[in-house]
């Protein structure tokens, strides 16, 4: 059962910003959904 979660996460596609839909770093505890350069520029 464990190997099923493990290859639930390996597989959840990279985070990207809503905004310009580049990939964003993930972060522990960071929920943002537009990435800085976003943020400031826009």
């Amino acid at each position: 059962m464990l190997e099923n979660v493990m290859e639930f996460y390996r597989n959840i596609p990279p985070k990207q910003c809503a905004s310009c839909g580049d990939k964003m770093e993930e972060q522990a505890e960071a929920y943002g959904t537009v990435c800085d350069n976003c943020k400031t520029n826009g």
